[in-house]
């Protein structure tokens, strides 16, 4: 989610000279501030490219067409678009402290950030709900998570997104309750902020992160529990009937030993990027709106990362998108018949 502050110490200048009213603007070298543009430009490529990969590789392979991987194609879906449609415009916000794309579209912003955001970690939810009947009652998986099943959570995840982002920015329902001291002290032209008052900065916050974050961290706990049970039962096993053991059960289990450590990494990668930003989001008012405009930035910037993170830890965990990848990226095609192969 997006922030920003319309004062900062190092102002010198405005972002309208000609207009009353205007915001101030930082004073800042071009130096520092090209540094800041390629950063920034790294971090959107990085988030772009990924994704994208991600995308492609399990819409193309079909037997990558899984339910769980559907979950993970929409995901990367919102983190590819919050790369597309919100970090371009915050980079240029943070780097010339001023936003110059007029009212209507700065509310279009801040609503897709939210949105985005939350779709996020919607998604990461219903991956934790897919990965707990997957461990814990794996005879009933397929019955449960089914594709239709999916396309619910994927609808729900984006719907209900969508309208707590539009409604609390163009109802201004972040600001409700401080209105008078958000137009007299906070606001001004040229500006592009995204507040909360003391009660909504707490409720959007237990809504979009604490409440769902909390939820994913004891169905993983219960994951990771079931999941060591399952190993101590396998140890017990005799070797004369692990030697008849049908190979394919152990790549299976393998591989969802593997799927449920790649996306609780994927978790917690997510919480510790957010936790500061909504940290400080929560206790923001209760200083009564004093802080460096650089701390905001930065804070929002290191959420960002959480969206170029989740294609690189994919990557890293999972060899079929590294192949996939590369097939790709090279621009080769291959057969349906081969795909398997991956």
């Amino acid at each position: 989610m997006d922030t920003n502050l319309s004062e900062t110490t190092d102002a010198a200048q405005c972002s309208y000279d000609f207009v009353n009213g205007s915001c101030p603007k930082a004073a800042r070298s071009n130096g520092h501030r090209f540094i800041m543009y390629i950063f920034m430009l790294l971090i959107i490529l990085c988030t772009l490219i990924g994704n994208m990969l991600l995308i492609v590789s399990i819409l193309y392979f079909k037997h990558l067409h899984t339910p769980t991987n559907y979950l993970i194609l929409s995901l990367a879906t919102s983190d590819f678009l919050l790369g597309c449609l919100v970090m371009p415009y915050s980079m240029v916000r943070s780097v010339e402290t001023c936003w110059y794309l007029g009212h209507l579209f700065c509310k279009i912003h801040s609503s897709w950030d939210i949105m985005f955001s939350t779709v996020s970690i919607l998604h990461l939810c219903f991956i934790s709900v897919d990965r707990y009947y997957a461990v814990c009652d794996p005879l009933r998986y397929k019955i449960r998570m089914t594709f239709f099943s999916v396309k619910m959570m994927i609808i729900i995840s984006w719907a209900v997104s969508a309208v707590f982002a539009f409604t609390l920015i163009f109802l201004q329902l972040n600001i409700k309750g401080i209105e008078d001291f958000y137009y007299n002290h906070i606001a001004c032209y040229g500006s592009c902020i995204l507040v909360f008052g003391d009660i909504s900065g707490v409720v959007a916050s237990m809504i979009t992160f604490y409440i769902p974050g909390v939820t994913m961290l004891c169905i993983y706990c219960k994951i990771y529990f079931v999941a060591m049970k399952q190993v101590r039962s396998i140890n017990r096993i005799t070797i004369q009937m692990q030697s008849i053991e049908d190979n394919s059960s152990r790549f299976s289990r393998s591989n969802e030993r593997k799927a449920v450590k790649t996306l609780g990494l994927v978790l917690g990668v997510f919480l510790i990027c957010w936790s500061p930003f909504f940290s400080y989001n929560t206790t923001y008012s209760y200083v009564n709106y004093t802080a460096s405009p650089v701390l905001f930035d930065a804070l929002v910037w290191f959420g960002y990362l959480n969206s170029t993170f989740n294609p690189i830890i994919y990557g890293f965990f999972f060899s079929w998108f590294r192949k996939a990848a590369a097939i790709i990226w090279t621009c080769k095609t291959m057969p349906v018949s081969s795909q398997m192969e991956l």
